[in-house]
């Protein structure tokens, strides 16, 4: 009987059901990151709004029209002696330049909000690959966790074995045992863990957390740590906060340089026309007039208001100082907590790992000759097992610090596979 076009479909189906969702890399789930991110959408939104105050600030005041007519006159007047109509226009001049200072305010805001959303792309993709590095560090724990239960399974074969023809206690068998159950309830914990940092990186990615994720690919190498200068230098240049104190400090000259201009008086200059009451031309008369502000007779309030802005200079000026020390304090403490996991790195995976393995080797054999008991070569295998797991840890933890390193100086150091800028620089 031939299969039915109805059932292949189905078979078909359910195939795909069962086929395990595609791994991915890294780079992979740092692009979904930026490219889907709500909190990444929400501060470029943000900004976008904030740059649109720059051309409002510098443009001038809104042309004045007025008319008036008259509606109703209860004296009697002598022809051309009244005005009954009048419609004038003015215009205020900013001769004194306060507009620009405001434009090059809301410029330095803008600035300002620009490296808010390079924070929030920094701090969306340090974490999404801090969880992708967790995630990895996860199903390595799992690939350890069942290799040595499939090990200690064997050992407790031969336990049972040997306990069945007199050559070994039941404790031993109970020991094994009991070893089995404990890596098998670890195992439970790991895909706890696995869940948790799935659903930390799904949530980065805008993704339904209850949607299926491949298996993270890990990669096998990280790019050379540039030297400590070239990150100072990359730290002060491109560090969102030492930017955006840099701009409240430019904002706050602009601020200085208003409250200067603010002495200056700004012209109106106006130009009207009226009809009289017993005028036979559309208009009696044409007028032009000039007015402006007085400033000079209310000098403390200007000079108070110069004095707050000399002050806000100076108050960016420490900031600035503040974000820039603070920085390079961060960087340093960083880079020496960087260096420790990159030193346990070593040490496992050079020295702890192989002797721990030797260690096993060596009670094994031992074991089987009659040279060593049952417990040393369970304790020696749970030593292995605790070794390889901190191993793991501290590989993933020196991952995660390159990227945090990434998220503190603020640039791409290439220290993971190539990927786009997280901001296009739209400085000036």
């Amino acid at each position: 009987m031939k299969p039915t076009p109805l059932f292949l479909g189905l078979f078909f189906i359910l195939l795909a059901a069962r086929a395990e969702p595609p791994a991915f890399s890294l780079d992979a789930s740092t692009q979904a990151a930026l490219a889907h991110n709500p909190s990444i959408k929400e501060a470029r939104a943000k900004w976008e709004a904030t740059k649109q105050r720059v051309p409002q600030a510098a443009a001038w005041d809104d042309l004045k029209v007025s008319a008036s007519t008259r509606l109703a006159r209860f004296v009697d007047v002598a022809t051309n002696s009244f005005t009954d109509q009048m419609l004038s226009v003015e215009q205020m001049i900013p001769l004194s330049g306060k507009n620009q200072s405001r434009a090059r305010i809301a410029a330095a805001e803008a600035l300002g909000g620009l490296e808010e959303l390079r924070r929030m792309e920094l701090d969306v993709v340090g974490k999404a690959r801090s969880a992708f590095h967790r995630l990895a560090k996860d199903y390595a724990l799992l690939d350890i966790n069942r290799a040595n239960e499939a090990s200690l399974s064997q050992t407790l074969e031969i336990s049972r074995a040997r306990f069945a023809v007199g050559t070994q206690t039941q404790a031993d068998v109970l020991t094994a045992e009991g070893e089995l159950v404990r890596i098998i309830e670890t195992r439970r914990d790991l895909q706890r863990a696995l869940s948790d940092d799935e659903t930390q990186l799904k949530v980065l990615m805008n993704r339904d957390p209850f949607a299926p994720l491949g298996k993270p690919v890990a990669s096998e190498s990280h790019g050379a740590l540039p030297s400590v200068e070239r990150l100072r230098t990359l730290l002060l240049a491109q560090r969102p906060e030492v930017r955006m104190a840099e701009a409240s400090g430019t904002g706050a000259k602009a601020k200085l340089e208003l409250a200067k201009r603010e002495w200056i008086p700004d012209p109106a200059v106006s130009i009207g026309t009226q009809r009289y009451n017993g005028a036979a031309q559309v208009a009696s008369e044409v007028t032009a007039g000039i007015s402006f502000n007085v400033p000079w007779l209310n000098g403390k309030k200007y000079r108070a208001e110069e004095s707050e802005a000399a002050s806000g200079v100076e108050a960016a000026q420490q900031g600035l100082e503040s974000a820039r020390t603070e920085a390079l304090g961060l960087l340093r403490d960083q880079l020496e907590k960087i260096e420790t996991l990159h030193r346990h790195v070593g040490q496992f995976g050079e020295r702890l790992i192989p002797n721990a393995r030797q260690t096993v080797q060596a009670h094994r054999t031992n074991y089987e000759s009659g040279k060593s008991s049952f417990l040393e070569l369970v304790l020696s295998q749970r030593s292995l097992r605790e070794v390889e797991s901190m191993a793991r840890e501290h590989l993933a933890d020196y991952e995660i610090a390159l990227a945090e390193l990434e998220a503190l100086v603020g640039a791409d150091l290439q220290l993971f596979s190539p990927r786009k800028e997280t901001s296009k620089r739209k400085s000036k």
